[in-house]
């Protein structure tokens, strides 16, 4: 039998004193909700409100929420919560019936995007986004090889599953699934350079194993892998590459889309590449669950002559209207200047408290996603997970909310909605500086 893999920042049971309530819930959850479950937190947390960038627990304590990209125009946002409310009681249904929204919303979505994306899908989650996607890939180049990057996370169907790695060793990749190294700009020569020689790599080895590869599929910051934005335009050699083998590229949106970062609506757009299909989901309704995947015509061609696609919650009126409400604040708020511009002050922030935290190895990211590699020593770079857990949860102490990625174990995560000021952003510079200090 397996044993439990543990994840970046995960709640273990009995490593650290737990109140009565705290300690019930916990074991009410176990009971009713099963083992697979995880909890973020040497001491998990209760919520039962959220406005803005705020998160409040059962006695109305206030934590900064530094994390959640879900929500990414802020939690409750009212133009969101007024679309929903107002569109639930007219009509909920789905995309085998005509409706005019859908259509508004799939032509503002893709004016965002390079005019060679022409088509909009609906789902329900970034999963469902990124299974049909492969399912169109598959169907387009004949090839089923999935080239992905060592601790991505792209979701968790059956398929997806097999290539998100950092699911853990406990969750077996498929045969037809190779892992590159990430593009760790902290640790390379040549990203670019090394990146694609990898890329290449696992499309020899694939096609020594006589699997046709089909695609490589990484977000545009390689979020799961410790937070790697650049430079930017290193991506386009490899994206290259998997064209040339007879692949696609598949560009998942789900945490890097939206105008995270600050320097355009799309992850890959910094990279100056196009992709063949885009998925996206989680900041799409700022919570609600909506999701999709934007394709190329002519790649969309082949599955679409063969196969039917229909999804019963995916698309539907609600949903729509939600997602319409986000995109009206993003552009009404001004959210991707304010991504940039907020997240430049905090980055520039972290680098001046690298000057007085030798742990802070590096600090990296672009707009309102920022990595933080938390190292032993310096000169060697040497990962240090033991340190970066005991400031993530220094800072839970401290009613400020980020978490862990990497393979390593040792990067923090940072990335708060776009709605944060720079208020919020010296609170969060000004705590991660206590906690350090009191680390130290």
């Amino acid at each position: 039998m397996k044993t439990q893999e543990a994840m970046v920042n995960a709640f273990i049971e009995g490593a650290a004193e737990l109140d009565e309530a705290t300690a019930a819930l916990i074991a009410q959850r176990k009971a009713l909700l099963g083992p697979a479950y995880r909890l973020m937190y040497e001491r998990p947390l209760h919520f039962v409100r959220g406005e803005g960038v705020w998160l409040y627990d059962p006695d109305g304590n206030a934590y900064l929420d530094a994390y959640n990209n879900v929500t990414s125009v802020g939690h409750c946002h009212p133009k969101v919560v007024e679309a929903i409310r107002r569109q639930v009681g007219i009509l909920a249904t789905n995309t085998r019936y005509l409706h005019g929204a859908v259509l508004d919303y799939a032509r503002r979505l893709l004016a965002t995007m390079p005019s060679e994306i022409g088509h909009l899908m609906f789902t329900c989650t970034g999963s469902d986004a990124n299974d049909l996607a492969v399912r169109i890939a598959q169907a387009h180049t004949g090839g089923k090889g999935i080239i992905v990057t060592e601790t991505a996370y792209h979701g968790i169907t059956q398929a997806v599953s097999e290539f998100s790695p950092s699911l853990g060793e406990n969750v077996d990749l498929g045969v037809h699934v190779r892992t590159v190294p990430a593009p760790d700009s902290y640790r390379s020569e040549n990203v670019a350079e090394e990146f694609t020689a990898a890329v290449r790599a696992a499309i020899g080895d694939l096609r020594r194993h006589g699997i046709k590869p089909a695609l490589l599929i990484c977000d545009g910051i390689f979020a799961s892998d410790g937070v790697f934005d650049g430079p930017a335009g290193f991506l386009k050699r490899a994206v290259d590459a998997i064209r040339e083998a007879g692949g696609l590229y598949i560009a998942d949106e789900v945490q890097s889309g939206f105008a995270r970062t600050g320097e355009a609506m799309w992850g890959f757009q910094r990279h100056g590449v196009v992709p063949d299909l885009v998925t996206m989901g989680k900041p799409m309704g700022n919570g609600f669950p909506v999701a999709g995947v934007a394709a190329r015509p002519e790649v969309l061609a082949d599955f679409g002559a063969k196969a039917r696609y229909f999804n019963t919650f995916g698309g539907n009126a609600v949903a729509v209207a939600a997602a319409s409400a986000v995109l009206d604040v993003i552009e009404e708020e001004g959210l991707l200047e304010n991504a940039r511009t907020i997240g430049r002050h905090i980055k520039e922030g972290f680098q001046a408290l690298a000057g007085r935290h030798a742990c802070l190895g590096d600090v990296r990211g672009a707009g309102l996603f920022l990595g933080v590699e938390i190292v032993s020593d310096r000169a060697g770079k040497t990962p240090d997970a033991a340190a970066a857990t005991r400031i993530i949860n220094g800072l839970r102490d401290e009613n400020v909310l980020i978490s862990g990625c990497a393979k390593a174990a040792n990067v923090l995560k940072i990335r708060p909605p776009l709605v944060f000021t720079r208020e919020n952003a010296d609170e969060l510079i000004t705590k991660l500086d206590l906690v350090l200090q009191r680390l130290s």
